[in-house]
């Protein structure tokens, strides 16, 4: 079983992980997308427990920033192109240690930032590159509730779900 003991703080990538990478492109321009409900439930637990969650994205997108906020999230980094440099300036912000964090992520962009964390976490349908590199691989898909499994995992460990 993974050690997830020293684990305070978690980010996300949003397509892929929270939702199914699915976009929808509506007749407006915009692009929507599907978020679990109990990924959702888990996210603010978490932070009600005193857990950190950023979110890093490589979109940018209104919608997807309204619902992390309404799960009270604060930390949402949207189109960014260096997942790296946002993640050394989080760090930097809140005098966090990598081994600290636990990083889910789906795809290439994701691979350097969680190889510096303490977890590195996918969903099940992750790219092979991404998952080869997993300490944890969820076994539900992205979108899915893998974001639910994951937080679970570790809170229960820790005696805090």
């Amino acid at each position: 079983m993974t050690d997830f003991s020293a684990i305070k703080v978690f980010i996300f990538d949003v397509d892929g992980v929270l939702t199914d990478g699915t976009l929808l492109a509506l007749n407006s321009g915009e692009q929507a997308r599907a978020f679990h409900i109990r990924d959702g439930y888990a996210v603010r637990h978490a932070l009600r427990k005193g857990y950190r969650i950023a979110v890093i994205s490589g979109r940018e997108e209104e919608g997807v920033r309204k619902r992390l906020e309404s799960l009270d999230v604060r930390d949402i980094y949207l189109g960014v192109d260096d997942k790296m440099k946002i993640f050394n300036s989080y760090l930097n912000t809140y005098h966090l240690e990598p081994a600290t964090i636990a990083y889910m992520g789906d795809d290439m962009p994701d691979i350097e930032v969680m190889r510096r964390c303490a977890i590195a976490a996918c969903p099940a349908d992750a790219a092979a590159d991404v998952r080869a590199i997993s300490t944890y691989t969820a076994t539900l898909p992205g979108g899915h509730g893998a974001v639910r499994e994951f937080i679970e995992a570790v809170m229960k460990q820790q005696q805090t779900w």
